[in-house]
């Protein structure tokens, strides 16, 4: 079954706005895994703009379920990360001054930087996911650099959902079977929701993960968080 990763990266966004501890990411994240979420998902950008480096050990102590952090793998976020030890570590290809994450890894141009870091995590004993767009000739670059998963960007799956969807999730079923093919994990999250989210995971094969924030956060401000993290996770599961 795919597993539910929460992203609270604008539960701290609102907590930085007000310079407090409201709300209190800590509380946030243990109500999330006691609603039914199966992870949780932080990304520190260099601004600390949400997450801040200071919150990742504090998370690790308390998530009970699969902590996974994402960011660029500068050296500060490689020290930060192996220091808490997550159980997986997401790498993605955004610049410093990047709003959110819209591209992922070119596999064989990046390959070099890739492999050092990930060959750093392993050593930590951290899982290592690539964020990729899904392109089926980009999973077995990533596996031969020691990649254990890969995450596909769904962003574009997103916008094209309502004029097209076969279209829209025609590449991310082949990267999918590309994946299985090479015996690498699949991961998936950006702009998933609760309207294209079941759709997505009934088609694709093999999704062992779906981390989303921006849209359940935002759900929650009108259903609660309880009633969200249960309606997500209903999408996820129904046939």
């Amino acid at each position: 079954m795919t597993r539910l990763s929460v992203n609270l990266n604008k539960v701290a966004l609102i907590r930085n706005a007000r310079g407090g501890n409201r709300p209190d990411l800590i509380q946030f994240a243990k109500d999330c895994e006691e609603f039914g979420a199966q992870g949780i998902t932080v990304h520190p950008r260099p601004d600390e703009r949400h997450i801040r480096y200071k919150d990742l050990a504090p998370l690790k102590a308390i998530v009970t379920t699969e902590f996974n952090i994402e960011g660029y793998p500068n050296r500060k976020f490689i020290d930060e990360v192996c220091a808490v030890q997550p159980h997986q570590v997401t790498l993605v290809p955004d610049p410093p001054g990047a709003l959110t994450s819209s591209e992922g890894w070119d596999t064989i141009k990046d390959g070099a930087l890739l492999l050092e870091a990930i060959t750093e995590f392993k050593r930590h004993g951290i899982r290592v996911s690539l964020f990729l767009d899904p392109k089926p000739e980009l999973v077995e670059p990533a596996a031969a650099i020691g990649a254990d998963r890969v995450e596909l960007y769904t962003g574009d799956y997103a916008t094209s959902y309502f004029t097209n969807k076969q279209q829209a999730i025609h590449d991310h079923i082949e990267t999918g079977r590309m994946a299985a093919k090479v015996g690498i994990g699949l991961n998936a999250g950006h702009d998933l929701d609760l309207d294209n989210l079941n759709y997505y995971v009934q088609n694709v094969p093999g999704l062992i993960e779906v981390s989303i924030g921006h849209a359940l956060i935002s759900d929650a401000l009108y259903y609660g968080i309880q009633n969200v993290v249960g309606m997500y996770l209903h999408q996820i599961q129904k046939k």
